[in-house]
């Protein structure tokens, strides 16, 4: 049996969602973006939402909202995707390293504390995995030191946090539609505020700068009452080319449909996961996955202190595994980071992602389960 790590649910609802752009023959940023961004507005609770092509891009122009001056520095966790740094950077920001929880793999909020610094400006929430971080707690230390909240929810779609969708919770919340993400477009991404202000400055930035895009214009086109100045457009920023188009939209509405279904299957999957591989004493869960309620969680793993012996093992019997992630100040791009971050050093050696998706069979499960029971304590 083969058993890939992730993969999306797509199926002839979205095949038909995409030739429905091909018959408008409007395949750019166009009605079924708006239309897109109204349902997720509407689905997190969230004053306004605006489309982009990736989860990076909605980091980076939320950093970007605030326009915090060059050198600042962004509190960033050190167990995450190179993205949650990236935006720092891209913005001429410095990333400050924050260990992680031992158990949630989230931020160490004590950590957090003691590298706060007055030149510190904003911290990204990651909830890593699908697992929330603490945000009561985050947002009064936040208050405390006047700092800006972005919520990275790049594998928590739909996902609460006492009864309230992730993503609300900060100044802004950035979702990931990738290919192997809780629901995709294919490639895309969402910011999320409640305070529209702040992204509204932001929607010229995602299309290079200029002040109306092409679907605001193409209505005057052939408006016999506008005059002859309607292509007329200025351009008042440097922008990016970081729109999301017609046919991510379409898909991610068909998506945007099944996701509720598609994290209780990830439950459901991970609850076998759990009943499977209890009593097997050497190895433990990646996470602390709570299962009830409306949570969200996009990895499931386990942690080994022979990991790579047992991904080999694993990989022998056709079963796709990874790691999420090696600690970002461990990488060469931040060799000259230096803030300790001793529990991240620790805990990465022992992690292995499974194979978790929301069309995983029992059959599939067992087999792996299976696979991760014969292998040897020592």
């Amino acid at each position: 049996m083969q058993v890939r790590l992730f993969k999306p649910s797509l199926g002839p609802e979205e095949l038909d969602a995409v030739r429905g752009a091909f018959e408008r023959a409007w395949l750019g940023l166009g009605p079924k973006v708006s239309e897109f961004e109204e349902a997720w507005t509407k689905y997190i609770g969230s004053a306004v939402s605006m489309g982009v092509n990736s989860g990076t891009a909605a980091l980076h122009m939320a950093l970007a909202a605030w326009r915090f001056p060059e050198g600042k520095k962004v509190l960033v966790p050190a167990m995450t995707f190179i993205a949650s740094a990236s935006a720092a950077l891209y913005n001429r920001l410095e990333p400050v390293f924050v260990d992680c929880d031992e158990d949630t793999l989230g931020l160490d909020l004590e950590d957090l504390e003691r590298k706060i610094t007055p030149d510190c400006v904003a911290v990204v929430a990651v909830h890593m995995g699908g697992h929330p971080v603490p945000m009561e707690r985050l947002l009064a230390i936040a208050r405390k030191h006047n700092l800006k909240v972005v919520e990275d929810c790049a594998h928590c779609a739909g996902g609460e946090y006492r009864g309230r969708k992730l993503g609300t919770w900060g100044d802004i919340g950035c979702f990931s539609f990738e290919e192997k993400k809780s629901m995709t477009t294919g490639d895309g991404g969402m910011l999320v505020a409640n305070d529209p202000e702040l992204l509204e400055p932001l929607r010229p930035m995602r299309w290079v700068g200029i002040d109306k895009d092409t679907w605001r214009r193409n209505a005057l086109y052939t408006d016999k009452t506008a005059d002859a100045h309607h292509w007329y457009y200025e351009i008042h920023m440097v922008g990016y080319k970081y729109n999301m188009n017609d046919l991510c939209a379409s898909i991610g509405l068909v998506q945007l449909g099944k996701l509720d279904n598609m994290n209780a299957l990830r439950r459901s999957h991970i609850a076998r996961y759990l009943e499977g591989l209890s009593g097997v004493d050497h190895l433990r869960p990646l996470l602390p996955y709570d299962l009830s309620g409306n949570s969200s969680y996009w990895l499931f793993g386990v942690r080994s202190a022979r990991r790579d012996d047992l991904i080999l093992q694993l990989k022998r019997r056709g079963i796709a595994t990874g790691v999420h992630y090696t600690p970002l100040n461990l990488h060469p791009l931040f060799a000259h980071h230096r803030e300790p971050c001793e529990t991240a050093r620790a805990v990465y050696p022992t992690m292995i992602t499974l194979p978790l998706f929301a069309d995983l069979t029992a059959e599939e499960i067992d087999y792996v389960v299976d696979a991760v029971r014969s292998f040897p304590a020592d």
